[in-house]
């Protein structure tokens, strides 16, 4: 998305501003600063609006890049910036017009707050998609008040009703965090392309996305391989869910999977050959791209001709399957393997993240910003 095309605009003057009250936050004030105590400005509640009290923030590393600034040349980042899109928390106060939600019911919010709901996308339930252009829950041009949205690491967000999730009692709600980005960003996926019983399905990665990609294949019962650099992620990976460890710097490994898989989730953003999982698909079978690395990977053409094979990529997803997703693992009793910090530590686990020392997301107990 170009620079242009994501600047803030003002709010027009025809629709009156929803009044506001304060919220502590945690801010990134420029791409070098690290982030400090903030205020920023909520909307008091319209009628179809959720006012949350925010319990736990999953820390994603897609919120390293933003506060960073390292997406500048696709998303730039608006400062101040406050990150986060693994929200739950408490209703506060639900508004006139709502009916899914009352006070004291525990609710998430993940990376989307809206989108223009009438496209052909957004009618099918695929909001990530929209024709239209969707709002994200942060550094992202505010409709309501103007400026821009602010996520999660702060006291309360306020949220229309349609982009709330329900969390079920059953789940933890720290670890259940994440599973608005690093679950439904799996979940997607393994449900898309019909992984389940009698498929061979790899995941490539072993991180916030890797390990969840790892449990949900397992859920769905297929028989499950994981891929890593790191042989000493094997036990975890079989902990998790995984059939058969493969560490993917050993060729002899790898050959040994030649043209046997029906699905691969790349879930690694760091830069990579993908020639070498193509190679492993079976006839009709399909790798999926779920990391970003910086600099775009060269593909072998007869990699994709000889075998039929397909690469893919895919977003997180809608909202209807998101709560398809927080009500599986409701019923299942997955969440993801967290680590809680306060909010006075983010910037100790921004540095951590970078060297990969998290099992496997990092998640911010909220009552820290008290």
């Amino acid at each position: 998305m170009s620079e242009a095309a994501r600047q803030v605009p003002a709010t027009q003057e025809t629709t009156p501003k929803p009044q506001t009250f304060p919220a502590k936050a945690y801010a990134a004030q420029s791409a070098t600063s690290p982030l400090a105590p903030f205020t920023i400005a909520r909307r008091s509640p319209r009628p179809q609006d959720v006012e949350i009290e925010i319990l736990f923030c999953g820390v994603c590393h897609s919120d390293l890049h933003q506060a960073r600034n390292e997406w500048q040349s696709v998303m730039p980042t608006i400062y101040p910036c406050v990150p986060g899109h693994e929200i739950v928390g408490r209703v506060v106060k639900a508004g006139s017009a709502v009916k899914k939600f009352k006070e004291g019911d525990i609710a998430a919010v993940g990376c989307m707050v809206d989108s223009d709901r009438t496209c052909p996308n957004c009618l099918a339930g695929e909001e990530q998609y929209c024709e239209g252009g969707f709002t994200l829950t942060y550094n992202f041009p505010d409709k309501i008040l103007g400026g821009v949205t602010y996520g999660g690491y702060s006291q309360s967000i306020v949220v229309d009703e349609a982009f709330v999730l329900r969390v079920s009692k059953n789940l933890d709600p720290a670890g259940a965090a994440p599973l608005l980005c690093a679950g439904i960003t799996t979940y997607s996926p393994l449900r898309h392309w019909k992984v389940g019983k009698g498929k061979k399905a790899g995941i490539v990665g072993l991180g916030g996305l890797g390990h969840m990609g790892v449990k949900f294949a397992h859920a769905f019962g297929a028989h499950v391989v994981l891929f890593t650099t790191s042989p000493g992620k094997a036990a975890d990976a079989r902990r998790l869910g995984a059939d058969e460890v493969v560490i993917s710097k050993n060729d002899a490994e790898m050959r040994k999977h030649a043209s046997s898989f029906d699905f691969i989730l790349d879930a690694v953003s760091a830069e990579h050959d993908l020639n070498a999982y193509l190679q492993l698909l079976r006839l009709d079978g399909t790798l999926v791209l779920v990391g970003a690395p910086e600099k775009p990977a060269p593909v072998a053409a007869f990699n994709l001709i000889m075998g039929r094979r397909s690469l893919a990529g895919s977003a997180i997803g809608g909202i209807r399957e998101t709560q398809e997703m927080l009500d599986f693992c409701a019923e299942r009793g997955i969440t993801c393997d967290i680590e809680r910090i306060p909010i006075q530590q983010i910037n100790q686990a921004y540095d951590r993240l970078l060297k990969g020392d998290v099992k496997y997301r990092f998640v911010i107990d909220m009552a820290s910003l008290q």
